[in-house]
């Protein structure tokens, strides 16, 4: 990580990309067997598999199982993610930091729908997955169709079950499952302020209405039209 990081500020990338692209270099030699580098070959190859980083629920147990005997800690947390705001990614930063893996479970559209209304997700599983790939702190992605990810946490069995928002553990029926196995729920902070439905209700507020229609003689505004050129005449005095 600060080889990286010094390399970084080296070449002059601002703080905040220089922080991006150490952690980047240092998710890639967590999942290197023993002491290892971080080439630049394998770094750009990191850098540019974000669509990997979505997989099916099979596949999510098979790596977890791999990243399990190297001797990782596996983190899970799940979420609509519909339109990503400080508060999601203050909770995913404090996931990632319990432990070497953070599995992020995203509710499919027909879930989110079943959760949140008709009129819900704002963007497809598709958009929400590909927004939080991005994410340094997000090593990998599936989307479940259940209204719970109770399912997917009995086949995974994480080592953290991490929740953002203002919650207890004994409010989430997802706690006893986690419990059963041994796993730990973690709590994560609460951005005040931070809501996906709130943001959402505001965007729609400020949109001008649909249905409304200007009255006969309002004037509407046009941008003013650049004035003509003045006249220059050619060498033989003619416009």
């Amino acid at each position: 990580f600060v080889a990286a990081l010094t390399l970084a500020r080296a070449v002059g990338l601002p703080l905040a990309v220089s922080a991006d692209f150490a952690q980047a270099a240092a998710d890639v030699v967590v999942r290197l067997p023993g002491t290892s580098v971080c080439s630049a070959a394998t770094l750009a190859d990191h850098l540019g598999e974000t669509r990997s980083r979505t997989v099916s629920q099979a596949e999510l147990v098979d790596l977890v199982a791999g990243e399990r005997a190297a001797g990782r800690r596996i983190v899970f947390t799940n979420g609509c993610f519909d339109v990503l705001h400080r508060g999601h990614t203050t909770y995913l930063r404090q996931a990632k930091r319990l432990g070497d893996v953070l599995v992020v479970a995203l509710n499919s559209d027909d879930s989110v729908r079943r959760l949140k209304g008709s009129d819900r997700p704002v963007n497809t599983a598709e958009d929400r997955a590909g927004v939080l790939a991005e994410l340094s702190c997000v090593d990998v992605i599936t989307v479940f169709d259940t209204d719970t990810p109770i399912p997917l946490l009995e086949a995974v069995q994480p080592d953290v079950y991490a929740k953002g928002g203002d919650y207890t553990p004994e409010m989430l029926d997802e706690t006893e499952v986690v419990r059963a196995y041994g796993g730990e729920v973690s709590i994560l902070g609460y951005v005040p302020s931070q809501s996906t439905s709130s943001m959402v209700d505001r965007i729609r507020a400020s949109a001008p209405d649909p249905g409304f229609t200007r009255p006969a003689g309002t004037a509407t505004s046009t941008p003013a039209q650049p004035a003509a050129p003045a006249a220059t005449a050619d060498p033989d005095g003619s416009p």
